[in-house]
This record gives structure tokens, sequence and C-alpha cells, in this order.
């Protein structure tokens, strides 16, 4: 019996173009595509929420009587 081939895992889409992803610089199909992820990171390109979670409410913001 012949032993089957090992299947490997694809590595996905780059989230900066959606071209297949490269293992070397996974999971970006680029060096290009991981400098422009690097600086929307940077330049606050990226938001990441805080607070709240699923079926929570968002916080409410402070009369002036809070302050």
């Amino acid at each position: 019996m012949a032993e089957e081939p090992v299947k490997l895992r694809p590595f996905g889409s780059c989230p900066v173009c959606g071209r297949p992803a490269v293992e070397a610089v996974r999971p970006f199909c680029s060096a290009q595509c991981r400098r422009v992820d690097l600086g929307l990171w940077l330049t606050e390109g990226y938001a990441i929420q805080a607070g709240g979670g699923l079926g929570e409410a968002p916080p409410s913001p402070l009369s002036d009587d809070d302050r």
C-alpha cells in the first residue's frame, strides 16, 4: 500500500489585500503588506473597542455633575 501524501494546511488570505498568504511572512502575502499593516496599527488606523462585551450596553458619558 502506498502512503497518502501529506496534506498541507492552507495559510489563508492576506488581511491587507486578500491574496494567498506566504509562509515566510504569514499571515501576509508579502513584506510590503506586513509593513502596511504595521503602519495602520502605529497610526491608529485600527482600533479595538474598550469594554462592553456581547449584549452589554456601551458606557454612558459622564454628565457635568459627575465630573
